[in-house]
């Protein structure tokens, strides 16, 4: 196994640091494929915690398929969304728009989490977790999987088993994590800025 697979943490903040670094070009429109990559190395963090993001996990993972599989015929992002508004489709169920928006809020969720965790710094992660959820995902769920999601937090890993998962220490941990928080927050700016600027809202 190569040395890069063996850190998926490190996968994921340093291709979060590459989609940021286009970010900060401005002029540059983010590919699609490349914005795609990056977010399918979440996935491993999702599947890390448990039952609790059993739902995300799943939901995540075909939604970034979707873009992964958009990006071999619309080069960027903003193309990605240009199309669905001429196509009159941006809010309907499956519509590249709205996947976008839904990987968003996943990617967004992890940040508020890796936030989370560097702050409380204790080994439980049921309340880094919760309030991660309780941020970012809760105001768009119903009641049922709220409730399952809150029964699933008693099944987290702590956060020493999730680090051995993904074979960090905490010092290496909390570099890394760090990485993605600062660049992540770029990358789900300009997320949220395209549908902005085009007056689509974010809150759907």
């Amino acid at each position: 196994m190569a040395a890069g697979e063996q850190k998926p943490l490190r996968r994921i903040a340093d291709a979060f640091d590459s989609l940021a670094a286009t970010v900060n070009l401005r002029s540059v429109p983010i590919e699609a494929a490349h914005f795609s990559d990056a977010c399918s190395r979440v996935s491993i963090l999702f599947s890390c915690l448990g039952i609790a993001f059993k739902f995300a996990e799943m939901d995540y993972v075909s939604k970034v398929e979707d873009l992964r599989e958009a990006s071999k015929s619309i080069s960027t992002l903003q193309s990605m969304l240009e199309l669905d508004i001429k196509g009159n489709c941006v809010r309907q169920g499956g519509s590249h728009s709205r996947n976008l928006l839904r990987v968003k809020r996943g990617i967004d969720m992890v940040k508020v989490l890796f936030e989370e965790i560097l702050s409380a710094n204790v080994n439980s992660l049921k309340d880094p977790a919760s309030a991660a959820y309780s941020k970012v995902f809760a105001p768009h769920h119903g009641w049922a999987i709220r409730k399952a999601v809150a029964a699933g937090m008693y099944a987290l890993p702590s956060r020493s088993q999730l680090l051995k998962k993904l074979n960090e220490d905490d010092e290496s941990a909390r570099i890394e994590m760090q990485k993605y928080i600062t660049s992540s927050k770029s990358v789900i700016g300009y997320v949220e800025e395209l549908f902005l600027s085009r007056e689509l809202g974010i809150d759907w």
